[in-house]
């Protein structure tokens, strides 16, 4: 039987892989922030630690993304962006995402997510409201997009934990830096 050589769709995607159950996953990521929360003590030093657990994600999981996928090369940051939007949030978490308010130089957008099942049964206390809950998935899209060449700010500007309309993060492109090879040729 041969497989389409095209790319994927993330539904198509989500649909073939194997999958935890969501609620495990769910309550298995809070505890892992509960831990961090007792060990670290400082909400800003959880976030980093998030962060930094995400991006070691990030940068294996866009080997995973791009054999599942079947993509070609993106042209630009906007095709990554959607790319990252329309595929990747499919693929690894069962939800799509948008990209919208992008700047003039196509250098920085938002992703909006449409659900995150990060945060099923999740409530801050008052004690920690300067936690960005689901930093790990700025650091996994900055690993993975790192591994592309691109290096980015991920950041969060929305987030429902914290009382706004929709999780939301800032994408910003700083470089594209440019590919590197392991040894050269002799002339």
């Amino acid at each position: 039987m041969s497989r389409a050589s095209g790319p994927r769709s993330g539904d198509a995607i989500f649909a073939s892989v194997e999958r935890v159950n969501a609620e495990l996953f769910t309550l298995t990521y809070g505890a892992i922030v509960r831990q961090l929360l007792t060990d670290l003590e400082e909400v800003e030093e959880v976030n980093k630690q998030l962060d930094q657990m995400g991006y070691n994600i990030g940068i294996r999981l866009i080997d995973e993304f791009l054999a599942k996928s079947n993509v070609n090369r993106c042209v630009d940051f906007k095709e990554t962006a959607e790319m990252i939007a329309k595929v990747g949030f499919k693929m690894f978490l069962g939800v799509t995402a948008s990209v919208t308010n992008w700047d003039a130089d196509g250098t920085c957008c938002s992703i909006v997510l449409e659900d995150n099942p990060l945060v099923d049964f999740v409530e801050l206390p008052d004690t920690c409201q300067g936690l960005y809950y689901c930093n790990i998935l700025s650091g996994v899209i900055r690993g993975a997009l790192e591994m592309v060449s691109m290096k980015t700010e991920v950041t969060w500007t929305r987030d429902m934990l914290r009382g706004d309309d929709a999780f939301e993060l800032q994408v910003k492109l700083l470089k594209q830096v440019p590919e590197e090879y392991p040894y050269k040729d002799d002339d």
